[in-house]
């Protein structure tokens, strides 16, 4: 394994999303180098077959090697779901997914042990998050909703807009029925509607974005396998993307919260 710490971090996800990922790396791991990959020319992931996501999966953890990064960061949900287990096999270097450093964050937070988790299809249908909050504490309800449409209003940057007001609650409407005092953002979309959704639920429930609790195990790796950048240059941030869609670097923006720079395309697979 490398213990080369000014090696970058590699972060892949399916498309655009994974961005929010590494805007809660660079928040808490400012000095560390960052290769971000989205798969865009064939994301969604989350509707595609166990069996298909595990081999794009692969795809993405090669093109990342290539890159010479030092760990890898899973920011996809549905990989994370899946297909976690094919990353570590093949890259043989540490890997973080999203599902994990979630789902315990959740627990840790839940004072009623009544817990609610939204995401994509693929990733509630994969009950990930709740094998895994089970495995934490057996006794926690979990109570889970995919949110299919919230990833496009994001996409179109209906952040605040009515139409997504109107969907947050007809969405998160049996969740409070359940009288659910946590929440899981599974998706790496939905920090960007975290307004919307704290005021549909009222403040008695408390929102666990699932790229913060990424980033604090990532840095707990980074100081475990002694690979923490101790450089205090700028860090160097490359994106690379398998296709690049129309208002991919606006929207990218609106997801890290900073200019993106260069966005090169690239063929995996």
């Amino acid at each position: 394994m490398s213990n080369i710490p000014r090696q970058p971090i590699g972060v892949f996800d399916s498309g655009i999303g994974g961005l929010t990922v590494v805007r809660a790396l660079l928040q808490r791991l400012p000095h560390e180098n960052i290769v971000y990959f989205g798969d865009t020319a064939r994301v969604p992931y989350g509707p595609k077959s166990p069996q298909v996501v595990r081999e794009y999966a692969l795809d993405d953890t090669e093109f990342l090697l290539s890159k010479n990064v030092k760990m890898i960061v899973v920011a996809c949900n549905t990989v994370s779901a899946v297909a976690l287990d094919v990353v570590q096999k093949r890259a043989k270097i540490p890997v973080v997914g999203v599902i994990v450093p979630g789902a315990n964050a959740a627990s840790a937070a839940s004072k009623k042990k009544r817990i609610g988790v939204i995401g994509t299809l693929g990733t509630i249908s994969s009950s990930a998050y709740t094998n895994a909050i089970k495995q934490i504490d057996s006794s926690v309800h979990v109570f889970s909703q995919p949110c299919p449409l919230f990833v496009p209003l994001v996409e179109e940057g209906w952040l605040d807009h009515k139409a997504t007001e109107m969907i947050a609650k007809e969405y998160l409407f049996p969740l409070s029925l359940e009288k659910i005092d946590t929440l899981v953002l599974g998706c790496t979309h939905y920090p960007l509607l975290k307004n919307v959704i704290a005021k549909t639920l009222k403040d008695s429930v408390t929102l666990i974005d699932s790229a913060e609790a990424t980033a604090v195990e990532v840095d707990r790796v980074l100081e475990e396998h002694a690979l923490r950048n101790t450089s205090k240059e700028k860090p160097n941030l490359q994106f690379f993307v398998s296709d690049i869609p129309a208002k991919f670097s606006e929207i990218g923006e609106r997801f890290l919260g900073a200019k993106l720079g260069v966005v090169k395309k690239v063929s995996v697979g």
